[in-house]
């Protein structure tokens, strides 16, 4: 008869476990972690949507889930699809738990830089986010762009880990047009 090998078979059935057990993530034995589920964008608004605008704030929020498994440490945008490129005053980028009309605790950001090369702006949090969390990045422009239309940032969250895998989360569309729609 012939030999059967169980290691296959045991390393798919530890897989297949990790997916019952959401509070746990995956590490995938280098020592790099990846999120068990994805976080999810949940919207993108602006406060004000008027072009040449100067003081709007450009909102992103993201939940989350209780399974996620590992905090989230980092998260990046990055301009695509563009008409004009949008700069921003990145000293003025804040973060809070919930939605910017129900805001909670401020969230401190450890660092946030720009690479000039691929526009790609990369916000490290102080203290990783708990699974659990829907929490709010807000980014202030220079100005709102000279040019209307809709205008796309794709997102990419990073969990906890200094080998982390970070997941694609979504586009989050904003729409300038020639006429202002204020948010509080």
């Amino acid at each position: 008869m012939g030999h059967f090998n169980f290691k296959p078979i045991l390393g798919i059935a530890s897989l297949l476990t990790l997916g019952v057990f959401p509070g746990l993530a995956v590490d995938l034995g280098n020592g790099t972690t990846i999120f068990n589920k994805s976080p999810r964008l949940v919207k993108t608004i602006t406060t004000s949507s008027g072009i040449r605008v100067k003081g709007a704030k450009y909102y992103f929020t993201i939940e989350l889930g209780d399974d996620v498994g590992e905090p989230l440490e980092k998260l990046t945008l990055q301009q695509v699809q563009t008409i004009q490129i949008i700069n921003f005053d990145l000293d003025e980028t804040f973060a809070f738990e919930g939605e910017p009309n129900n805001r909670g605790k401020s969230l401190p950001i450890a660092r946030i830089k720009k690479n000039l090369d691929n526009g790609v702006i990369t916000l490290i949090f102080d203290y990783p986010i708990a699974s659990g969390t829907t929490f709010t990045v807000g980014l202030k422009p220079q100005q709102n762009p000279d040019s209307a239309g809709v205008y796309t940032f794709s997102l990419t969250a990073y969990p906890k880990g200094q080998k982390s895998l970070g997941l694609y989360l979504g586009l989050g569309r904003l729409h300038f047009s020639q006429q202002d729609n204020h948010f509080p």
